[in-house]
């Protein structure tokens, strides 16, 4: 392998690391803000999402 295709072998495993660790990061904001709300509304609005994807969570 010369050094230009194993460059962008390394630039594309950290490109996919750094997507997912964004959308994991995101995921967790996301279900915590909704899950953690204090406002009614918005803990309401991530609950009916819950229930219309069918994920149990009561």
């Amino acid at each position: 392998m010369d050094a230009i295709a194993q460059t962008a072998s390394i630039d594309t495993a950290r490109s996919r690391t750094l997507a997912l660790a964004a959308a994991g990061f995101l995921g967790l904001f996301i279900i915590g803000v909704a899950g953690f709300a204090n406002i009614h509304a918005v803990h309401n609005a991530g609950h009916d999402y819950r229930h219309s994807m069918a994920f149990p969570c009561h």
